[in-house]
């Protein structure tokens, strides 16, 4: 297994290199630059600023200066925010972002795995037909339709929660657009889950099992529930990566400093260094999640070695 890890990472590096390629020859082949605006710059000033930040160059000298600022764990400095750097927007944004994005996770499995579950037991049943209908509904239902129903209902209404904001970073603050992220995942987790425990139910295996005489219990805990979560485990690869880079309508509508909204406000201005530097961390993280979601297969099912 450390073996196909090994090779893994290794070949991880051409497609993040092709990334960050296709970036940023995306970005500079775009209309206008980062420091274009509605009022005039007079041209001598513009060339002064472009020569700082070496925009003056060729393409590929600034494409093999970015890479080498990269490969020293530096992204730049952000164009649209003076005097700050890319590195220093990231650690700012993405500790939220990831605080929303587990408490999303944690409570799309939590909720999602025993409904799913139950469903499978109980097929056909009106627990399954309405549980897969609420599934349905919450995928259906957008995020910027979800979260204005409960800051309405609990911050309004109710007045149980903050309605917004990230002051002190309290579990009460983040509860909310947490629950809003969750939502879609909840249903997610839960249809995944009701039908893969469905065909694992009807497995020979599993008739062996029943056959013998052991409890419902122990035949869901030790013979069922780890093959039936291999699907699931292929849609969370890429689904922590989403959450944990957060959303941009999530981030929005609660007003949460995240990279999100830095991120889509720094591809509206072409701040270059930003959008590359975000993207850069998302694809990060989709190779390693993914990576991690294929050895999890071999601790869930014996049959798989690498």
């Amino acid at each position: 297994m450390l073996r196909y890890t090994i090779s893994r990472l290794l070949g991880a590096i051409p497609t993040i290199l092709v990334i960050i390629t296709l970036a940023f020859l995306l970005l500079h082949a775009a209309p206008g630059g980062p420091f274009d605006s509605q009022k005039k710059i007079p041209p001598e000033i513009k060339a002064s600023i472009e020569r700082k930040y070496h925009l003056d160059e060729p393409l590929h000298k600034q494409y093999l200066r970015y890479l080498v600022g990269i490969l020293q764990g530096d992204f730049g400095p952000s164009y649209q925010y003076r005097g700050t750097t890319v590195n220093d927007i990231i650690k700012q944004g993405f500790p939220i972002d990831i605080i929303i994005g587990a408490a999303a996770l944690l409570g799309a499995l939590l909720i999602g795995l025993p409904i799913g579950i139950i469903s499978a037991l109980r097929r056909d049943s009106a627990w399954d037909h309405g549980s897969m209908a609420f599934s349905m509904i919450g995928i259906s239902i957008p995020v910027f339709v979800i979260a204005p129903l409960f800051i309405l209902i609990f911050a309004i209404k109710f007045h149980w929660l903050p309605a917004g904001g990230w002051d002190k970073g309290s579990w009460r603050e983040a509860l909310l657009p947490a629950a809003a992220l969750s939502a879609p995942y909840i249903a997610y987790v839960a249809r995944l889950m009701r039908g893969s425990m469905v065909e694992v139910l009807n497995s020979q295996f599993i008739l062996m099992a029943r056959a013998k005489g052991i409890p419902q219990h122990l035949i869901i805990l030790r013979h069922a529930l780890k093959p039936a979560l291999m699907p699931l485990v292929s849609f969370l690869g890429p689904a922590i990566a989403g959450v944990i880079t957060g959303s941009i309508v999530i981030e929005t509508i609660f007003a949460l400093p995240g990279i999100g909204r830095s991120f889509v406000d720094a591809a509206l201005n072409r701040d270059y260094t930003l959008v590359l530097g975000v993207t850069i961390l998302y694809g990060v993280l989709i190779v390693l999640f993914n990576l991690l979601a294929d050895l999890t297969y071999s601790v869930l099912d014996p049959r798989v070695r690498y």
